[in-house]
C-alpha cells in the first residue's frame, strides 16, 4: 500500500484525524481498492478508539456519519482482519458509553448486520473462534436496547447458531462466556425461549452449573442469570421439574452455602435462588420445591444468613419463594358470607349481590380447584410479539376521553311533580317567621338547657395547649387558676381570658406563637375578642379538668360513674348483666369487678369496686350523656340485635393530651413475620389451633383457661367472626363480611378481655382485601382500656409494634375475588403489650363513630342551640333498610326580624349541601363532619357570620346500617352506596334516592347549591385533600393534550382547595384532583357535577394514618384534627363568601384574619398537581414483595401517566389574584 494516500498524522488536530480517517475509509469502500488500505485505516481508528474518549463521542455524536461508514464496511469488506478491527471498535464504543451508544448503534442498523454476519461465519468450517466472540459479544450489549431482536434473531436463526456453538465448546470458557451472555437476551423473548428450551437449553445450563468451586465463577453466574430468564417459559419449567432440576438447585445452593463462608459468592447464589423463583411460578414447580424439602432449607439457610446485613438480598429472595410456595389454605370459614343475614325486599337482576343469591346452597365459595391459574400452558409457538406494547407510554383507560360525557348537562331526571315531596325539608323556603320572637338580635352565650350528664366530654375541634414538642410524650400539662393578669417574668399572658359563671379557672387560648400578643392593629374589640375565643374551639378541656395537674394524675375524680352492679361475684371477669333501662336489654361489656386499678396503690379503700370509679369533666358544655346514650342505642336496629354496649361509646371519647408520631417501621420486620408463618407449616406440632371465638357456631364454647384471651364483638359497629389461637400467645383473627356481600373485609372493632400485663401478644387479621396498607408506613390500630378510663384517661390511642401488612397463604376463590383467580387474602399483623391484669381493651381500625354517637350528638346540639339566633332543624330524610332514620340537618341563621327585607335574605341565601359516612369503614370523615356541625352551631362571630351567608343541608350519615352493623363498605343490599348515584333504588339505596332527589329539586326550583362536598377517609393516602371535577385537567392527562387547550372552564373549582390548604394545616393542595373517571362516574362527586350542574362538587379524602406536611407532618391523626380540618371547612367556605359576593359579605376582614390567627398555623400551599398516586410512598429497602395487584381495588386511584396539569397563565394569575384577596382586610 502506498503511504502517500494517508494524510500525514502530525499536521491534524485529533478531530480532522478521525474524520479524515472516516473518509478515507468511505472512499475505500465505494472505490473497490484494495484490502490492505481498508485494514490500515481501520487499525488507525481502532488505536484512537481505545486510546481516546474524544474519539469515541466524536464517532457517535448526533449527526456523525462515523457509524455508518463503520457498519457499511463490516457489510461489504471479505477481509478478516479488517472486520475484526471494526467488531473491535464497535466494542470499544459500546462498552464505554452505556446504553446510550448502544442504542445508536441499534438506530443505524447494527443489529441486522450483525446478525447477517454471525449467519455466515457460521457457515465458514470450522467458523473463526475471534470473530465468533467479537460478534456474540456485541450483540449481548446491544440486543436489549432493541426492541425487535429477539424477532431479528429467530428469523434470521441466530438462536440454534449460539445454541449450538455453546454446546460444541463447553471447555472453552472464552467462546462460551459471549454466547450464554447472547442466549440471556434470545431468552427475554418468550417464543425464543420456548424454542431454545426444545433444543436442550435448559439440559445445557445444568451442564455449567454445579457444586461449590473457585473456578469459573463468571461464567457459572452468567450461566444462572441465563437459566432463570429460561425458566420464566413455563414449557421450559416443566421440563426442569420434569428432570428433577429442582432437587438439584436445591442441593447445589445448599452446598454453595456451606462453602461460601466469606460471601464473596453471593450473585452466584443470588443467581440460583432466582431460577428457584422462576421455576417455581408453576404449580408443578412449587409441589416439587415443597416434596423435596425447599422450605425447610430455604428456611434455615435464610436464617443463618440473617447476621449478614450485605446478605439480605438471599433473605428476601429465600422469602419470597417461600411465601409463593408455601401451601394454600382455605379460611377456617363455612362461608365467606356474612355470618348475618338480611333478606333485602328486591333482588338486583345483575351484579354481585345478584350472583351471590343465585348460588346453589351446596356450592362452596370459600375456595375453589381453580384457585392457580398459572398452568394455562398455552405458550404456543405463534405467539404475538407485543415488544412494541411494552415501550408505549402507560394509557391510563379509566380517565374519561368523552367530551361530550365530560360536559355537565343538568338533568332533572324526576318530574317535578314528584320532586314536590321533598317541599316539606326545605320550610326556609317558605316560612314568614311571623309567629317567633325576633327582637333580640344580641348573640348568646352558648348554654345547654336542661341537666348536663354524662362522665366524659367530647372536645370540639382546636388547638392543643401550647408546648414544646419534647413534652409530647409526657403529655402537655396545664396550670389550675392562671392569674388572668399576670404571667412569667411579669409579662402580659398571650391567652384571651375566657370567663364561666360557675367556675373561675380560665381555659387558655394560645396563639400560633408563645410569644405573640394580640395587637391593637387589627383593629378588633375587646368584646370581638372574647367573642372569637368562644368558637367551637374553645371546649377543649384543659387537662387540669381531666384530672391532670403540672405534677402528674389527679387522685381525686369525684364525678360519679352510673353505678354498674355486678349479680355474679367472679374473681376475675364478670359480665354486668343488669338491665339499664326498660324495653330491650342492653348491656355494659364485660369489667373486672374485683378492682379498679388505681394511680395510687395507698388508696386502696376508696378506689376498690367500680362504683366509686369515676372519670371528671369539665364544669362547661358536653356533647356526651353516657344515659343517653344507652336510650339511644336502645332504638337502634341491628339485624344481630345487639344487646351490648361497648365501652368506649359508654364512656366517650377525649382525645389524648399528647401527640402520636407515625410509627418508624423497624427494618426487616415483614420478613421476620412471613418467617414466622413458615415455621407453622415446618413445626405443625408447635400450633395450639383452638377456636376461642366464633359469630358462626353460637354452641362454641369459650375456654376456661386463665392464660387465654377472651373475645367480643356483639356491639354496635363491632366486627370480628372468629378467632383462632395459635401459639400461646398469638391469635389469628377473621373480619366479617359486609352484609349480603362476600368480601369489603377491613374495619375492625373488637373487645379482647383476661389479659396479663407485659407479655407481647401477637394479632394477625388474615382476611384483609386492599392490596397496601398505611400500616406498612407507620400507621398503628386504636386501643381504648377501661382500665385507663376509669384512671382518667378515657382516650384512644395508637398502639402496636412489629405493624405490616402483607399478603398471606389463604387464598381468596374466583367468587370471593370477582372472578379472578388465584388471588390471595393480606394480613395486618401487629403486637401489643397491655399494661393492666385482667383489664377490658378494644381494638378499632380507627377511631369508632356509631349511629347511636351521631343521634345523641344531634340530640344535644339541638337541646343547646339559641333558637333566637340558630336556625336548626333535624329531619328525618328517610327510613333505611332495617328501619333506621336517617338524619337531615338544616342549619342557618334567623332572620333579624321578620319585616320583608330579612326574610327575603334569610330565604336566598345560597345553599351548601354536605354529606358523610357513606362508607361506614371510613370513621374520620364522622370526626370530621362532627367538627362542622359544631363550630355551625358556635357562637363565634364567624360562625354567625356563616350562618347569615348560606342555608347548610347536611346529611351526616349516608349509611346507617352499614355503621351499625359493623360493614366496611357497603349498606344492608351489599353495594357500595357511592357506585348508585346514577340510578340509586328507592328499595335498595333509599338514602342516596332521597339525597340525590333533595338536589334535585335544590335544581329545579333554581337553588343549585353553591358547593357539595361529600366526607370521606383514605386508607392509603396521607393528609387531607380533595377530589373536584373539571373537563380541562381530565383531557390534560389524555393523550389528546392539544384538546384541553381548546376548552373554557370557570377555574373556580379549585378556589375552595386552595383555600384550605391556607388555612388547614392538615390540608395538602398537591394531593388534590381534578380529573374524571370512567370509574367514577357514578359516585356522588361526579353526579352531582354533571347531572345537578354543581361546580364546585368535591370528595373530601382525610387520612386514616397521618401528615407528612404541614403542622402535622409525621403525626397520626386524631379526633382532634379531624374535628379541626371540619371547622376549617367552614372558615372555607366563609372565605368562599368573601370572592363570590364581596358586595354582601359585611364581616370586616380584619375580624376573620384574626380569627384565622387563633385558629390556624403556617401550611405552605404546595405546587398545583392534579394527579393522585395510588400508593404515594416509597418502597422499603427490603424487596418484600407487597403485591400490589392490578384491578384489586374498585376504588384504587389513577396511577401517575402523565405531567402535572398546569392552569394557563390567565387561569392561574386569576386563581393567585382569588387567593390573595382572601387576606386582604
Amino acid at each position: 500500500m502506498s503511504k502517500l494516500k494517508v494524510v500525514s498524522e502530525k499536521s491534524l488536530t485529533n478531530n480532522s484525524r478521525i474524520v479524515g480517517l472516516l473518509a478515507q475509509l468511505e472512499k475505500s469502500n465505494t472505490e473497490s481498492t484494495e484490502s490492505d488500505t481498508a485494514r490500515y485505516v481501520t487499525s488507525k481508528i481502532l488505536h484512537l478508539a481505545q486510546s481516546q474518549e474524544k474519539t469515541r463521542k466524536e464517532m457517535t455524536a448526533k449527526g456523525s456519519t462515523g457509524m455508518e461508514v463503520l457498519l457499511a464496511t463490516l457489510e461489504n469488506t471479505k477481509d478478516l482482519q479488517t472486520t475484526l478491527n471494526i467488531l473491535n471498535i464497535l466494542v470499544e464504543l459500546v462498552s464505554a458509553g452505556g446504553g446510550r451508544r448502544a442504542s445508536f448503534l441499534v438506530a443505524k442498523g447494527g443489529s441486522q448486520i450483525l446478525l447477517q454476519l454471525l449467519m455466515n461465519t457460521s457457515k465458514e468450517s470450522p467458523p473463526n473462534e475471534e470473530l465468533m466472540v467479537q460478534i456474540h459479544s456485541i450483540l449481548s450489549k446491544i440486543g436489549p436496547k432493541d426492541k425487535k431482536f429477539g424477532v431479528k434473531a429467530r428469523i434470521n436463526g441466530a438462536l440454534n447458531i449460539t445454541l449450538n456453538l455453546a454446546k460444541q465448546n463447553l471447555q472453552n470458557h472464552r467462546l462460551v462466556l459471549p454466547c450464554l451472555q447472547l442466549l440471556r437476551v434470545y431468552s427475554a423473548n418468550s417464543v425464543n425461549s420456548v424454542s431454545l428450551g426444545k433444543n436442550g437449553v435448559v439440559e445445557l445450563m445444568f451442564k455449567i452449573i454445579g457444586p461449590f468451586s473457585k473456578k469459573n465463577s463468571g461464567l457459572m453466574k452468567v450461566a444462572l442469570d441465563t437459566l432463570a430468564a429460561l425458566l420464566k417459559s413455563k414449557t421450559n419449567a416443566r421440563r426442569a421439574v420434569d428432570r428433577g432440576y429442582v432437587q438439584v438447585l436445591l442441593t447445589i445452593y445448599v452446598d454453595w452455602h456451606r462453602h461460601d463462608n466469606r460471601h464473596r459468592n453471593m450473585l452466584i447464589r443470588k443467581g440460583i435462588l432466582q431460577s428457584l423463583k422462576s421455576v417455581t411460578n408453576i404449580k408443578l414447580g412449587r409441589k416439587a420445591f415443597i416434596d423435596a424439602n425447599g422450605m425447610k432449607i430455604l428456611y434455615n439457610t435464610s436464617q443463618e444468613c440473617l447476621a449478614v446485613r450485605t446478605l439480605d438480598p438471599l433473605v428476601n429472595t429465600s422469602s419470597l419463594i417461600m411465601r409463593k410456595c408455601f401451601p394454600k389454605n382455605r379460611l377456617p370459614l363455612p362461608t365467606i358470607k356474612s355470618s348475618f343475614q338480611f333478606q333485602l325486599p328486591v333482588i338486583p337482576v345483575t351484579g354481585p349481590v345478584a350472583q351471590l343469591y343465585s348460588l346453589p346452597p351446596e356450592v362452596d365459595d370459600v375456595v375453589d380447584e381453580s384457585d392457580d391459574n398459572d398452568d394455562v400452558d398455552l405458550e404456543a409457538e405463534n405467539e404475538t410479539e407485543n415488544e412494541d406494547d411494552l415501550d408505549q407510554n402507560f394509557k391510563n383507560e379509566d380517565i374519561e376521553t368523552d367530551i361530550n360525557k365530560l360536559k355537565p348537562q343538568q338533568e332533572p331526571g324526576r318530574a317535578l311533580e314528584e320532586l314536590k315531596m321533598y317541599e316539606h325539608l326545605f320550610p326556609e323556603l317558605v316560612d314568614d317567621f311571623q309567629d317567633y320572637d325576633l327582637i333580640s338580635k344580641e348573640p348568646k352565650p352558648f348554654v345547654f338547657e336542661g341537666k348536663i350528664c354524662g362522665p366524659i366530654v367530647v372536645p370540639t375541634a382546636g388547638e392543643e395547649p401550647s408546648g414544646n414538642s419534647g413534652d409530647l410524650g409526657k403529655g402537655i400539662a396545664m396550670k389550675e387558676n392562671m392569674s388572668p393578669s399576670g404571667g412569667e417574668d411579669g409579662k402580659k399572658p398571650t391567652f384571651t381570658n375566657l370567663a364561666k359563671e360557675d367556675n373561675d379557672r380560665i381555659l387558655p387560648q394560645p396563639l400560633d406563637d408563645q410569644n405573640r400578643t394580640i395587637s391593637p392593629v387589627h383593629g378588633v374589640n375587646n368584646d370581638i375578642v372574647k367573642a372569637l375565643d368562644r368558637i367551637t374551639l374553645q371546649n377543649i378541656p384543659s387537662q387540669a379538668s381531666l384530672g391532670f395537674t403540672a405534677g402528674g394524675v389527679k387522685k381525686d375524680c369525684n364525678l360519679p360513674l352510673t353505678v354498674l352492679t355486678c349479680t355474679k361475684a367472679c374473681p376475675h371477669v364478670a359480665t354486668c348483666g343488669n338491665v339499664l333501662f326498660e324495653g330491650r336489654t342492653v348491656q355494659l361489656g364485660k369489667l373486672c369487678c374485683t378492682g379498679v386499678e388505681t394511680e395510687e396503690d395507698e388508696d386502696t379503700e376508696s378506689n376498690t369496686s367500680v362504683e366509686q370509679a369515676s372519670v371528671d369533666v369539665t364544669d362547661g358544655p358536653t356533647l356526651h350523656d353516657s344515659d343517653l346514650y344507652v336510650e339511644i342505642v336502645k332504638n337502634t336496629k341491628s339485624v344481630p340485635e345487639y344487646s351490648e354496649v361497648a365501652y368506649p361509646d359508654y364512656f366517650g371519647h377525649v382525645p389524648p393530651p399528647f401527640k402520636e408520631p407515625i410509627l418508624e417501621r423497624p427494618y426487616g420486620v415483614q420478613r421476620t413475620k412471613i418467617a414466622q408463618d413458615i415455621e407453622r407449616l415446618i413445626h405443625q406440632s408447635d400450633i395450639i389451633d383452638r377456636v376461642v371465638y366464633d359469630l358462626d357456631n353460637p354452641n362454641y364454647i369459650i375456654p376456661e383457661e386463665g392464660d387465654i384471651l377472651k373475645f367480643n364483638s356483639k356491639f354496635e359497629s363491632g366486627n370480628l367472626r372468629k378467632v383462632i389461637q395459635i401459639r400461646k400467645n398469638e391469635y389469628d383473627l377473621i373480619l366479617n363480611s359486609d352484609i349480603n356481600s362476600n368480601h369489603y373485609h377491613q374495619w375492625f372493632y373488637f373487645e379482647v378481655s383476661g389479659m396479663r400485663p407485659s407479655v407481647a401478644y401477637r394479632f394477625n387479621i388474615i382476611n384483609c382485601e386492599k392490596s397496601n396498607s398505611q400500616f406498612n408506613y407507620g400507621m398503628q390500630p386504636l386501643m381504648y382500656s377501661v382500665q385507663e378510663a376509669l384512671n382518667s384517661r378515657p382516650w384512644w390511642i395508637r398502639v402496636g409494634t412489629d405493624i405490616c401488612y402483607y399478603k398471606n397463604h389463604f387464598s381468596r376463590s374466583s367468587v370471593a375475588a370477582g372472578g379472578q383467580k388465584g388471588k390471595s387474602y393480606y394480613t395486618i399483623t401487629f403486637t401489643v403489650s397491655f399494661p393492666h391484669k385482667d383489664d377490658v381493651c378494644y381494638f378499632a381500625y380507627h377511631y369508632p363513630y356509631t349511629y347511636s354517637t351521631l343521634q345523641m350528638h344531634l340530640q344535644k346540639l339541638e337541646s343547646a342551640h339559641n333558637p333566637q339566633q340558630i336556625y336548626f332543624r333535624k329531619d328525618v330524610l328517610c327510613e333505611t333498610l332495617s328501619g333506621n332514620s336517617c338524619p337531615l340537618v338544616t342549619i342557618t341563621a334567623m332572620p333579624e326580624s321578620n319585616y320583608f327585607e330579612h326574610i327575603y335574605q334569610f330565604r336566598n341565601r345560597p345553599y351548601i349541601f354536605l354529606s358523610a359516612r357513606v362508607h361506614p369503614g371510613e370513621t374520620n370523615a364522622s370526626w370530621v363532619m362532627k367538627g362542622t356541625l359544631e363550630y355551625l352551631m358556635s357562637n363565634s362571630p364567624t360562625a354567625q357570620s356563616l350562618r347569615e351567608s348560606y342555608i347548610f343541608k347536611i346529611v351526616p350519615m349516608l349509611n346507617p346500617d352499614g355503621v351499625i352493623n359493623g360493614n366496611h363498605r357497603c349498606s344492608l343490599s351489599g353495594e357500595d352506596l357511592n357506585r348508585q348515584w346514577q340510578s340509586p333504588n328507592p328499595d335498595l339505596h333509599p338514602t342516596i334516592y332521597h339525597a340525590k332527589g333533595l338536589l334535585q329539586y335544590l335544581a329545579a326550583v333554581k337553588r343549585l347549591p353553591l358547593v357539595y362536598c361529600d366526607y370521606h377517609g383514605h386508607s392509603r393516602k396521607k393528609n387531607v385533600f380533595m377530589y373536584g371535577c373539571s373537563i380541562k385537567e381530565t383531557v390534560w392527562h389524555t393523550s389528546d393534550n392539544a384538546t384541553s387547550c381548546d376548552v373554557v372552564e370557570d377555574t373556580g373549582y379549585r378556589t375552595l382547595p386552595k383555600i384550605l390548604s391556607h388555612i388547614a394545616p392538615a390540608f395538602c393542595m398537591s394531593s388534590c384532583s381534578f380529573v374524571v373517571e370512567k370509574s367514577k362516574e357514578s359516585t356522588a362527586r361526579v353526579v352531582v357535577w354533571r347531572e345537578i350542574g354543581v361546580q364546585r362538587s368535591y370528595t373530601m379524602e382525610s387520612t386514616l394514618c397521618g401528615c407528612d406536611q404541614g403542622k402535622y407532618k409525621s403525626l397520626q391523626i386524631s379526633t382532634r384534627e379531624l374535628e379541626e380540618m371540619g371547622a376549617k371547612f367552614c372558615v372555607g367556605l366563609l372565605r368562599l363568601k368573601r370572592l363570590t359576593s364581596p358586595l354582601e359579605y359585611n364581616l370586616p376582614s380584619n375580624l376573620l384574619d384574626f380569627e384565622n390567627d387563633l385558629i390556624e398555623s403556617s401550611c405552605k400551599v404546595t405546587s398545583p398537581t392534579t394527579y393522585v398516586l395510588d400508593e404515594d410512598e416509597p418502597r422499603f429497602l427490603e424487596e418484600v414483595d407487597y403485591s400490589a395487584e392490578s384491578n384489586d381495588e374498585v376504588d384504587i386511584e389513577l396511577a401517575e401517566n402523565a405531567g402535572d396539569y398546569e392552569p394557563s397563565a390567565q387561569e392561574e394569575v386569576l386563581s393567585d389574584s382569588e387567593l390573595s384577596r382572601t387576606y386582604l382586610p
